[in-house]
C-alpha cells in the first residue's frame, strides 16, 4: 500500500516538474504574471477559468514559486471526462447527443462564471459542428481531454530528452510528518555528526525510478550533516530569572508576525536605548488574545526569536550584539550585559509553525447588517470580535489607546498610506478618544463609518482583515501576534517599534552572521569555495551557504533521510540559488512533535 503511494506521489511531482520546466529554463524561476500562471496549467492538463485565475493571483500577488504550483495542482484537479459529460447532458433537451453552438453560447455567457464573446469563440475554434449549427460533445469531450493529455505527454518528452532539465529538476515534496525511511548511522543524543561522503558513489537506481535525484548520485562531491537531538522537555522547563525584575526597570512592546502571499514573513522592527551599561533580561513570546486560558489562540506554538544589532551609520553592517536562545516553554530569552547606546531589536520566526492554510471556499463571514427597527449598518458580533482583536495587536504599548503613531503603522500595513495630523483631529472630533487617543469603541465606530461611506459594502473591510492575517471564516490564520520585555539591572530602558526601510535586508544580515559565527562550517567536496554553516540550538537547526567563488552556484539540499522534521522550506528537496561572493540562509528545521527524538539529516550538493 505505501509503496502504491509513493508510485503515485512520484507521478505527481514529475509530471508538476515537466509543465514548470516546459515553460521555464528553471523551477528556481518564479511564475510573474497571470498569464504565466494560465500557460502553466495548461501545461499540466488543466483547462484554467478566469476565476480560477483570479483565486490564485490576486491584487496583492507579485509571484508564484514551484512550490505554490504544485499546491494549486493537488486543490485543482482536472476535469473528470464523465463529469463534464453530465453537464453537457443537462444541455441536450432531446437527448440526441447534440447542443447548438447558440444555446452553449447563450450558457456560457449568462450562468455561472460568464465568458465574453472573445473566450467563446476560442471554444467554438475546436468544435467540429453538423449542417444544423450543432455538436457532437461527447466527442468534444474526448477532444479536450486529449488536447490536455498531449500537453502534459509534451511536457515530459521535453523532460526526459533534455538532461540538462533533469539535473534542475529539483524536488519539492512537502514535508510535514515524521519519515518512516531509514535514519542515519547511530548517534547519541544530542550528538553532531559531521561528515563528508567519501569519493566511491553509491549504487545508482534508474533515473526513471524516480521524479527526483537521488541523494547517492551526487554524493561524490556533497556534505552530509546528521544531528540527533533528544525529545524537547521545554514545556515544562523553568528558567531561573534574575533578581532585578523590577517594573520601575522594565519595558514592554507588542507586535506580530505577518505572513505574506509568497510565504515570507514580515514584522515591524524595535529601537532599544539603553542609557548606561548594565546587565539585560530581553524576551519574546507569542501573544495569546483568547480569555479563555483554558483554549489558548493557536499560534501560541509559533516559534520566536529576537536578534539584537548595534544602530550604527551603515544599519547593514550592523554588528549582531544578542540572540534570544534559551527557552522558557513559549518564551525564547537572553540575558547578557548591553553597554550604553541604541540597538534595533528585529524579531524573527522561522517559517517552520507559521504556515500558509488553505483559502476557505465560503463566501465568507458577514461584517455589518442593517438593523430592521432604525435602519441603520450595525457591525456583527464577529466582526467586532475580529476588531477587538486587531486592537489589541496594534495597541503596541498595551495601554488600551491608539496613539497617531500607532495607527499609522497599522495603516501603513493595511492600506499603505498614512494619517496626517489634520486628518487625526477629525477622528478625534467623530470618535470615542482618550487623552487624544483613540479608545477600542473609537475604533469600532472608525470601521462602521468606513462601512456606511460605502453603503454596506465591505469590500475594502476585507482587505483589511486579510492583510491583518485573517481568513474569510475571520480567524487569525497568517499572523502570529507576540510581545517583547526588556528588564535592565539599573537603568529604565527605553523600547520603540518602528518600521525601517532596511529591516529584512538588516535581519537577513544578522541571521546570516548569526549562524556562521555560531555554527560549525563545512566546505562542500570538491568545491573548497562553498561552505555550509550549521548551527544547532536547543529548539532548531540552521544553515547558511557561502559561495567565495567568482561565480553563482547552485546547491541542492535533501533532507530526505530525516525523521520528525519540518523544514522552513517546506521541501524535503529543493536547490538554492547562491549568488557569486555571496550567503545565503539555506534553512531552518524544528521538530514537528517536539515530545519525540528528531534526526536531522541534510547532504548539499553543487549541481551548477
Amino acid at each position: 500500500m505505501l509503496k502504491s503511494h509513493r508510485s503515485e506521489e512520484e507521478n505527481f511531482y514529475l509530471n508538476c516538474r515537466a509543465a514548470y520546466l516546459s515553460v521555464f529554463k528553471s523551477s528556481l524561476s518564479n511564475i510573474t504574471s497571470k498569464e504565466q500562471l494560465c500557460h502553466v496549467l495548461q501545461q499540466a492538463g488543466r483547462n484554467p477559468s478566469q476565476k480560477l485565475l483570479n483565486k490564485y493571483w490576486t491584487p496583492r500577488t507579485k509571484r508564484l514559486n514551484f512550490d505554490d504550483f504544485c499546491e494549486i495542482l493537488q486543490k485543482e484537479k482536472p476535469t473528470e471526462h464523465d463529469e463534464l459529460l453530465r453537464v453537457f447532458k443537462k444541455l441536450d433537451n432531446n437527448g440526441d447527443g447534440y447542443i447548438s453552438l447558440s444555446e452553449l453560447r447563450k450558457v456560457l455567457t449568462t450562468m455561472g462564471e460568464k465568458m465574453n464573446n472573445e473566450e467563446v469563440n476560442e471554444i467554438f475554434s475546436l468544435i467540429k459542428t453538423n449542417k444544423d449549427a450543432q455538436f457532437d460533445y461527447t466527442e468534444f469531450c474526448r477532444t479536450l481531454e486529449s488536447t490536455a493529455e498531449q500537453c502534459k505527454t509534451a511536457a515530459l518528452e521535453k523532460l526526459e530528452a533534455d538532461a540538462k532539465l533533469r539535473r534542475q529538476n529539483f524536488g519539492n515534496q512537502s514535508d510535514r510528518s515524521p519519515k518512516s525511511s531509514a535514519a542515519p548511522p547511530a548517534a547519541s543524543q544530542q550528538e553532531s555528526l559531521q561528515k563528508q561522503e567519501p569519493d566511491a558513489g553509491l549504487p545508482r537506481r534508474d533515473s526513471r525510478s524516480s521524479s527526483r535525484p537521488s541523494s547517492a548520485r551526487s554524493r561524490r562531491s556533497s556534505t552530509c550533516t546528521a544531528i540527533a537531538m533528544a525529545a524537547s522537555n521545554s514545556r515544562s522547563a523553568k528558567l531561573m530569572e534574575p533578581k532585578f525584575l523590577q517594573e520601575s526597570h522594565h519595558s514592554h512592546m507588542k507586535g506580530c508576525f505577518f505572513l505574506e502571499e509568497d510565504g515570507t514573513i514580515v514584522s515591524l522592527q524595535y529601537r532599544l536605548h539603553v542609557p548606561q551599561t548594565t546587565t539585560v533580561y530581553l524576551t519574546i513570546q507569542p501573544l495569546n488574545l483568547n480569555q479563555n486560558q483554558d483554549k489558548p489562540s493557536p499560534w501560541m506554538s509559533v516559534d520566536t526569536a529576537l536578534l539584537g544589532v548595534t544602530a550604527g551609520e551603515g544599519k547593514e553592517d550592523s554588528n549582531v550584539v544578542c540572540v534570544t536562545e534559551l527557552r522558557d516553554k513559549e518564551k525564547f530569552v537572553w540575558k547578557g550585559e548591553l553597554s550604553e547606546g541604541t540597538y534595533y531589536l528585529l524579531p524573527f520566526s522561522t517559517g517552520c509553525r507559521l504556515v500558509p492554510s488553505r483559502k476557505s471556499e465560503a463566501p465568507g463571514t458577514e461584517l455589518v447588517f442593517r438593523n430592521q427597527d432604525s435602519g441603520e449598518l450595525e457591525l456583527t458580533k464577529e466582526f467586532r470580535s475580529a476588531l477587538s482583536d486587531i486592537f489589541e495587536v496594534i495597541d503596541l504599548d498595551g495601554n488600551g489607546l491608539l496613539s497617531l503613531e500607532e495607527y499609522n503603522l497599522f495603516e501603513e500595513r493595511t492600506s499603505g498610506e498614512k494619517c496626517d495630523e489634520d486628518a487625526w483631529a477629525v477622528c478625534r472630533e467623530n470618535f470615542d478618544t482618550k487623552k487624544n487617543m483613540l479608545t477600542r469603541q473609537g475604533f469600532m465606530e472608525l470601521n462602521l463609518m468606513e462601512a456606511n461611506d460605502r453603503e454596506g459594502d465591505t469590500r475594502d473591510l476585507w482587505i483589511t482583515l486579510e492583510a491583518m492575517g485573517f481568513n474569510r471564516a475571520l480567524e487569525m490564520v497568517g499572523a502570529c501576534p507576540f510581545i517583547i520585555d526588556v528588564y535592565c539591572e539599573n537603568v529604565k530602558p527605553i523600547l520603540q517599534a518602528v518600521n525601517l526601510e532596511s529591516g529584512a535586508k538588516m535581519l537577513s544580515t544578522a541571521l546570516q552572521r548569526s549562524i556562521v559565527s555560531r555554527g560549525e562550517g563545512r566546505p562542500v567536496k570538491g568545491h573548497d569555495g562553498v561552505t555550509v554553516y550549521t548551527c544547532r540550538g536547543d529548539s532548531r537547526i540552521s544553515s547558511v551557504i557561502a559561495n567565495k567563488t567568482n561565480q553563482k552556484v547552485v546547491v541542492q539540499v535533501n533532507n530526505e533521510q530525516s525523521k520528525n522534521c519540518g523544514s522552513s522550506r517546506r521541501m524535503s528537496v529543493f536547490a538554492v540559488e547562491v549568488p557569486a561572493r555571496a550567503k545565503i540562509v539555506c534553512q531552518h528545521v524544528m521538530p514537528i512533535n517536539e515530545k519525540q527524538e528528531w534526526i536531522y539529516s541534510c547532504v548539499e550538493s553543487i549541481i551548477s
